[in-house]
């Protein structure tokens, strides 16, 4: 279970990736975040800041617009 909640409803990219940088660089090694989204591209960047940041997305769904990320730093 992640420990913070980053939401970034209503905002569109690139501000997703950058939130999720900053609330990622507070966290230690191990632990999570869980970013929420409705910017249909943040499907595409979040995965993306992962694979680029060596960082696990955990999990990923989309229900009725709401993107929620689980991201393991």
């Amino acid at each position: 279970m992640s420990g913070l909640t980053v939401d970034t409803r209503g905002l569109n990219c690139p501000l997703p990736v950058i939130k999720a940088e900053k609330a990622l660089a507070n966290v230690i090694k191990g632990q999570s975040i869980c970013l929420l989204a409705t910017d249909p591209l943040a499907e595409i960047d979040i995965p993306n800041m992962c694979n680029k940041q060596g960082f696990e997305l955990v999990s990923h769904e989309n229900e009725d617009g709401v993107i929620r990320f689980v991201i393991q730093k």
